[in-house]
C-alpha cells in the first residue's frame, strides 16, 4: 500500500460548535430536498433533522425514496413526501419556495448545474431584480470554531466586478448573521498593488474603494495576496498596513478556479471543516457533496438556518 500523499491532513475537523449552537437558537427551517431517492442524500437530511437542524421535505420518485429510507432504516412516514421525478423535482421546490412552504434547499442527487439551472434563473422567481447569487464557503480549522468564509469557490465562474460586489455583500450579510459585529474582508489577488497586467488587482482595488462607502459596516481591503490576509508577520515584512492583514473573516477570490482551489487546500490539506451555502435567492440553497463528510453536511445545514432566518438575503 503506498503512503498518504504528504500533503494531506490526516486531522478530520468537526462541525464548529458556535456555529452549531447559533443555529439551535433559531426557528428549525423546512428544508426541502431535490432528488431525494439517494443514501447520500437522504443520509445527509436526516443527519440534519437528527441534530435539529431541519424538518425535511423529501421531493423526487416516492417510490425510490421509500425504498432508500428503508435501505438506511429510516422512518419517513410523519414527513412530507411530494412525487416529482427527475427532472421536475428543482422546478417543484422553487415553486414550493416561491409561496413560502420551503424555507431552504437542499441539493439531492442531481447533477449541480441542472440543479441550479432550475432554482436561479429568473423565471424561477427566487431571485430579486438585479439580485446576483454567491457561493460562501464557512472554513474552521481543527480545534478551532472560528470560521473564514471564502466567496465564491462554488457557482460564479469568472465573476464580474458587479458580482463579485454582491458575493461580497452576501458574505458580509452572513458574518454579521455569525455574530462578527464589524467583518473584515480581503479582496484576493496575486500582490498589493493593482496593476495593469493583473486585471484581477485592479478589479480589487476598484471594489475596495466602491466598499468604503457601499458597506460601512465592514473593513475590506485589497487586492491582498495570501500570505498578507493570513500572516500580519508577511505584512509587516511587506510594510502593508491594514487591519485586515492577518486577521480576515471573508476572503473574496477572483474566480471559481481560485476559490475551488483555495478550499479544498484548506479542507484536504488542513483537515478543516468546510459547510457551504448559496445566497442571494429567496431562500438558501445548500449544495452538499458526495465527497463530503458529515461534519461537513452538518456545518451546511446549520448555516441553511442560520441564513433562513435572516430572509436569505
Amino acid at each position: 500500500m503506498q503512503d498518504p500523499f504528504p500533503f494531506l491532513s490526516p486531522i478530520t475537523a468537526d462541525a464548529p460548535r458556535r456555529l452549531l449552537d447559533r443555529a439551535h437558537g433559531l426557528p428549525v427551517p423546512r428544508v426541502a430536498l431535490v432528488n431525494a431517492g439517494a443514501e447520500n442524500p437522504l443520509s445527509g437530511i436526516r443527519e440534519a433533522a437528527e441534530a435539529g437542524l431541519a424538518e425535511p421535505i423529501l421531493i423526487g420518485d416516492s417510490d425510490k425514496i421509500r425504498a432508500t429510507a428503508d435501505a438506511i432504516g429510516w422512518d419517513i412516514s410523519d414527513l412530507r413526501l411530494i412525487h416529482a421525478p427527475r427532472d421536475t423535482a428543482a422546478a417543484k421546490a422553487a415553486e414550493l419556495a416561491r409561496i413560502g412552504q420551503v424555507d431552504s434547499i437542499m441539493k439531492g442527487q442531481v447533477h449541480t448545474s441542472a440543479f441550479l439551472k432550475a432554482l436561479l434563473p429568473r423565471a424561477a422567481g427566487l431571485r430579486a431584480d438585479g439580485m446576483r447569487c454567491g457561493h460562501v464557503f464557512h472554513i474552521t480549522a481543527p480545534h478551532s470554531d472560528r470560521p473564514l468564509l471564502l466567496t465564491d469557490g462554488a457557482l460564479n465562474v469568472d465573476p464580474d466586478i458587479a458580482t463579485r460586489q454582491d458575493c461580497l455583500r452576501h458574505a458580509i450579510t452572513l458574518a454579521r448573521q455569525l455574530g462578527i459585529e464589524r467583518p473584515k474582508a480581503a479582496i484576493l489577488s496575486a500582490n498589493e498593488d493593482p496593476i495593469p497586467s493583473l486585471r484581477n488587482s485592479v478589479e480589487a482595488a476598484q471594489i475596495a474603494a466602491w466598499a468604503r462607502t457601499a458597506l460601512p459596516q465592514a473593513e475590506v481591503a485589497g487586492p491582498m495576496a495570501l500570505d498578507l490576509i493570513f500572516s500580519r508577520a508577511a505584512a509587516e515584512a511587506k510594510h502593508y498596513a491594514s487591519p485586515v492583514a492577518g486577521d480576515a473573516d471573508i476572503v473574496l477570490t477572483p474566480n471559481i478556479t481560485t476559490g475551488n482551489a483555495v478550499f479544498k487546500l484548506m479542507m484536504l490539506g488542513m483537515g478543516c471543516c468546510a459547510g457551504g451555502v448559496v445566497l442571494g435567492a429567496k431562500v438558501p440553497i445548500l449544495l452538499t457533496s458526495r465527497a463530503q463528510g458529515a461534519p461537513a453536511r452538518i456545518a451546511s445545514a446549520a448555516l441553511g438556518v442560520i441564513a433562513a432566518a435572516g430572509g436569505g438575503q
